[in-house]
């Protein structure tokens, strides 16, 4: 879904279709076991739904399991905790998934905790269904891939840098891969160095145009 064998990068895009899984948590606790419980594709949506929903803010909305504790809950302290959580330190659902049950735990076994009640409007447990599309646009050097980066939808900035590095797991996002195997890696690494949470996607796209500089 990125470079072929002849070497052009190939821009992918991407629908989804937003899933409700029937799982829903009306307590710190059954938060806890529902983000155990779900699967990386539900604990991906309710962290990074909001990069493309939000494009043009930053900075970024918290997720969403900070956002139920600390509005529905009212839970400030937990939810400043899971919202703190730094999403980019993480190359896996597994790692992510995991950060979040480390800090509901050490809140409920905490002398401070106290078992909450309903709280009226529960968490609903969400997932999306992805669905891969090739666009028209195809790189064969990196010209070319300057060019189109300004060109190619949000979504398509999105799949190549989240959707690559994260859900698919890999170590890093598609376009440094392209272009260390270019034989460009000063550009691979300033633009896998970039913090994409950071940041609008458009103001993505333009540090990305701008890590490659002018071409020759």
């Amino acid at each position: 879904m990125t470079p072929n064998s002849e070497s052009a990068f190939h821009f992918h895009t991407k629908l989804e279709q937003t899933l409700l899984l029937g799982i829903k948590a009306r307590s710190v606790v059954q938060l806890l076991d529902g983000i155990g419980s779900v699967p990386e594709s539900s604990v991906y949506f309710h962290t990074h739904h909001f990069l493309l929903q939000h494009q043009y803010l930053s900075p970024e909305p918290p997720n969403d399991f900070a956002y139920w504790v600390s509005e529905l809950v009212g839970n400030a302290a937990l939810g400043e905790s899971l919202g703190s959580v730094d999403i980019v330190a993480f190359d896996s659902i597994t790692g992510l998934r995991d950060k979040f049950i480390s800090l509901l735990e050490t809140h409920i076994s905490s002398d401070a905790y106290r078992p909450d009640t309903d709280h009226g409007e529960p968490f609903h447990f969400m997932a999306s269904r992805t669905f891969v599309l090739p666009t028209s646009f195809v790189a064969h050097d990196i010209r070319e891939f300057r060019e189109m980066i300004g060109g190619v939808s949000i979504e398509s900035l999105y799949y190549h840098i989240f959707d690559a590095r994260l859900r698919l797991g890999r170590e890093e996002n598609d376009f440094s891969r392209w272009l260390r195997d270019r034989g460009r890696p000063d550009i691979a690494e300033k633009i896998r160095k970039l913090d994409p949470y950071a940041q609008t996607m458009e103001g993505l796209r333009k540090n990305i145009i701008g890590a490659i500089g002018e071409v020759d």
